[in-house]
């Protein structure tokens, strides 16, 4: 793989972009005597005398884990670095100790790097070795998939455990984490084999990531990694090895390799000590999926809807299409999309039976409708993604997969499918530790003077909490803290198109301009229309007739199955709804600035865009954001509120630097003061 890192021209916030030019992770591996042995290092993943005694003996043991897991608070945490994930043994065996040794209310954060990432089979295969962790194995089996160059974010023991699974070159990877380690397992293979992970770069990186008084550990005495990680801060002494390894090395950082300062907008503001309390506003996807992640951290969570139902909205359509139109560029936009399919992939089985009622494992099938749209994914393609993940198919193919004749190949995704939203959102919000309260119509929001959000309906405080998060699409704005954010709506309308036997054929999601979805309930849903500068939810027959017309180009097979030239548009059930959007059509993900004070403290930044400042941003503590996610709320709303939890209380971010950036709230201030208070508007990008 390629990767070429550079600095995105005209950014006042000095973000960094990834640009991956060549995806290539091919596992190659053969079993020799049982043990899977990498024919891209030509090394063994582990020792073959005893893999888990020896990641014991020098990961757990030389970093001293049993007793510091043992003397963390009640509800502390922990976060453990790890170059290279191999096999997952490492992690395993310090999830199981971590659940014999913490007390029963900590955490544990385990951040990974991983450029060549096992397939399934071959993961499974190999935890298979190790009886004694099967039942940590099988939960991490049961959620690893084919895994894209990305930020992946697992969730296990109802929230008690998250793996961040960087998958890419280390050297990319880990300069764009957002983490404090306490321990590292510097693992992967031999130096002599595998160079790259044990370069300068990397250990700088590993030095950055640490905490003052963090450990390491490693198998390897190799002269070059001592001196190397000597040289980024670190004393370092020899014990004793693991089987024929007569000796191992350990040690601790005493200075950490210090980082240039980003932006005031982006060092993010003080986390709030648990347990904690959260109010979050809105029921929809974005509000109930904030709160799951809040109450998996140990926060008490009131969950406030102004409707009488969950999903009221935009994520009430009766069928939501997880889809993601990835560029050959590496923008913000496609590695939150990645990232966010991935998440959501993961969180749905552990959350809803796949029945075909609440959600579908069908593929989703994207149609090269046109030249533009073939060339495009034909620089997609050529990036050679995991074949499990996303796989290009000709017009044969896509007619076999979708079980009816199709005009073109087109891009496929066979683990994706659609979902229910409001089953969804009701599942989020069925976590414990979430009160829900339907029917409140929040009229204000103020800090008091403890520094608590007090959340009024009239004279009335209705809830109160450390911690508040609005997530309520294009009524975010009503409140004074948030009027300043540059919301506006999309109209929407999809239509409901009664199911016949011949287009009870149709097998997978179809995407293209619009989409169709196989039958749920009899009924399969179709759209939407896309309404700009129109924010009204009022059924049109108008758009079922654009709806209409839409399938009739992106699938004329299906579109004779079900009949649809003798429907009459008018006389069809549709939904409409507005997508809540900004300008840029990222969403806005994470803490709020107060805006009055930002203009004014950084006022500087319209002379000179290039202005560095040392002052902290004016953050209103504890006020976060889940909006603008228009029609990808099925993709980035479950991991923005990951972001917004791990922000919260601080844990390693579930998105790569540059992504964190993108999303931040205070951008469009930030570009605002840049072009003269014009914060600008750009055309939908190409990225889903």
């Amino acid at each position: 793989m390629q990767v070429d890192i550079i600095r995105r021209p005209g950014e006042a916030s000095g973000a960094w972009v990834t640009i991956i030019t060549g995806i290539h992770l091919p596992t190659d591996i053969d079993w020799l005597e049982g043990a899977p042995y990498s024919r891209v290092y030509g090394d063994v993943y582990f020792s073959r005398a005893s893999g888990l005694d020896e990641a014991r003996h020098v990961f757990l043991g030389g970093n001293r884990l049993p007793e510091r897991f043992a003397a963390l608070a009640p509800r502390g945490a922990f976060t453990i670095g790890e170059t290279g994930f191999g096999t997952g043994r490492s992690f395993l065996c310090a999830w199981q100790l971590f659940e014999q040794r913490a007390p029963a209310q900590a955490r544990l954060h385990f951040v990974s790097t991983e450029l060549h990432p096992l397939s399934p089979a071959d993961l499974a295969r190999t935890l298979d070795l190790w009886p004694e962790l099967a039942a940590h194995a099988r939960e991490l089996c049961a959620v690893y998939d084919d895994l894209p160059p990305a930020f992946h974010r697992f969730v296990f023991a109802g929230g008690r455990v998250t793996l961040t699974l960087l998958v890419g070159d280390a050297r990319a990877t880990l300069p764009q984490l957002d983490a404090v380690v306490d321990a590292w397992f510097l693992d992967g293979f031999a130096p002599s084999r595998n160079p790259v992970l044990w370069s300068e770069p990397v250990f700088r990186e590993v030095s950055r990531l640490s905490r003052c008084g963090a450990t390491c550990a490693t198998y390897s005495v190799a002269g070059a990694v001592r001196r190397g990680l000597e040289a980024v801060g670190f004393r370092l002494d020899r014990a004793p090895g693991f089987g024929t390894k007569r000796e191992m090395l350990r040690g601790h950082c005493e200075r950490p390799v210090g980082a240039d300062r980003p932006a005031p907008w982006h060092r993010w503001p003080a986390t709030v000590s648990l347990p904690a309390r959260a109010v979050v506003l809105g029921g929809g996807l974005a509000g109930t999926s904030a709160a799951a992640s809040l109450a998996r951290r140990g926060f008490a969570v009131t969950l406030i809807e102004r409707a009488d139902r969950l999903a009221p909205e935009a994520s009430g359509n009766a069928q939501g299409v997880l889809y993601i139109k990835p560029s050959a560029h590496g923008t913000a936009l496609t590695a939150l999309a990645l990232s966010g399919l991935s998440f959501v992939l993961r969180l749905l089985p552990q959350l809803l039976p796949c029945d075909g009622v609440a959600w579908s494992r069908c593929g989703v099938l994207n149609l090269a409708h046109d030249a533009g749209e073939a060339l495009r994914q034909a620089g997609v393609a050529a990036l050679e993604w995991p074949a499990g993940f996303l796989r290009a198919v000709d017009r044969q193919e896509a007619g076999g997969i979708a079980g009816l004749a199709m005009p073109a190949g087109g891009l496929y995704y066979p683990r994706s499918g659609w979902v229910h939203p409001p089953a969804l959102c009701e599942a989020l919000a069925r976590h414990p530790g979430i009160e829900v309260r339907l029917g409140v119509a929040v009229e204000t929001v103020s800090r008091a003077a403890d520094g608590c959000w007090q959340i009024r309906q009239g004279a009335g405080i209705v809830a109160e909490a450390e911690v508040l998060v609005v997530a309520g699409a294009l009524p975010t704005t009503r409140f004074g803290p948030l009027a300043h954010l540059p919301l506006k709506g999309i109209r929407g309308q999809v239509t409901a198109l009664p199911a016949t036997a011949a287009s009870s054929s149709l097998s997978t999601v179809l995407c293209g301009e619009g989409y169709v979805a196989p039958a749920r309930a009899g009924i399969h849903w179709a759209g939407a229309t896309f309404g700009v500068r129109d924010a009204a939810a009022d059924f049109r027959p108008d758009d079922n007739a654009s709806n209409l017309a839409m399938l009739a180009s992106l699938a004329p097979s299906f579109a004779e199955a079900a009949g649809i030239a003798a429907l009459e548009a008018a006389s069809l059930p549709g939904r409409a709804g507005v997508r809540c959007v900004t300008p840029d059509y990222l969403p806005l993900a994470g803490p709020v600035v107060d805006a009055d004070a930002f203009r004014q403290q950084f006022q500087a930044l319209a002379r000179d865009a290039r202005l560095r400042f040392e002052d902290d941003a004016p953050w209103l503590s504890g006020l976060h954001v889940s909006a603008g996610h228009g029609s990808r709320g099925l993709i980035t709303a479950p991991l923005c509120g990951e972001v917004i939890a791990s922000l919260a209380a601080g844990e390693p971010a579930p998105l790569p630097v540059p992504v964190m950036q993108a999303i931040a709230p205070p951008r469009f201030l930030v570009r605002g003061l840049v072009r003269g208070g014009r914060p600008g508007v750009q055309s939908e990008p190409d990225a889903g």
